[in-house]
């Protein structure tokens, strides 16, 4: 069994922000996929199964992911080696993704909330890029702002790849999905 993870804000003030490419990660897979039939709200998060493996988005603040991860984790017996977590890096230009199989959590806390309630930073992630050519000084209205409509053209290609890891993760690992996902040619950077 698989479990994938978008992290992200509940609530209609937060839908289509940068903080939660997450769960709209989610959401594209639901609607690509066809899973909108097959929701169940388990251990604080709204679970959507698939064939060998569940997604789910955490219904509770960003910087508490974790409460909801690990006990769904715990409760369906998901392996670390086998959860992907996917949440925003401002670090990251936009138009960009990166799978990678493990590492800190790089200043966000809703990864870091993960990895205090896993005890593990050995969790496979995708970062979505959702930074500028510079940080902004305000990092928190950032995040928590909508996309601009050039900002979605540039990010739309980025949330289709995203689908794309998450078939490669289910059917393999998540080296399959680095090889596959990492290279240049799966980036959409605005120039």
């Amino acid at each position: 069994m698989k479990a994938v993870f978008g992290l992200g804000n509940p609530g209609t003030n937060y839908a289509f922000t940068r903080h939660n490419v997450g769960f709209q990660v989610i959401d594209l897979y639901r609607e690509t996929k066809l899973l909108s039939g097959r929701a169940k709200f388990v251990s604080g998060a709204w679970l959507y199964w698939g064939e060998g493996m569940f997604l789910a988005k955490p219904i509770m603040w960003m910087n508490n992911s974790g409460s909801a991860v690990r006990p769904v984790l715990e409760r369906f017996q998901v392996d670390l080696k086998d959860t992907l977590i996917i949440y925003d890096d401002l670090d990251l230009p936009l138009g960009r993704l990166r799978v990678l199989p493990k590492g800190g959590a790089g200043g966000h806390r809703g990864m870091s909330s993960v990895i205090s309630a896993l005890g593990s930073e050995e969790i496979p992630r995708l970062r979505i890029g959702i930074g500028g050519d510079r940080r902004p000084q305000d990092q928190v209205s950032y995040v928590l702002a909508r996309f601009t409509p050039p900002e979605w053209e540039c990010l739309l290609p980025v949330l289709e790849s995203a689908v794309g890891v998450i078939d490669e993760f289910a059917s393999g690992d998540i080296n399959a999905a680095m090889n596959r996902f990492n290279r240049r040619e799966h980036s959409t950077e605005q120039a």
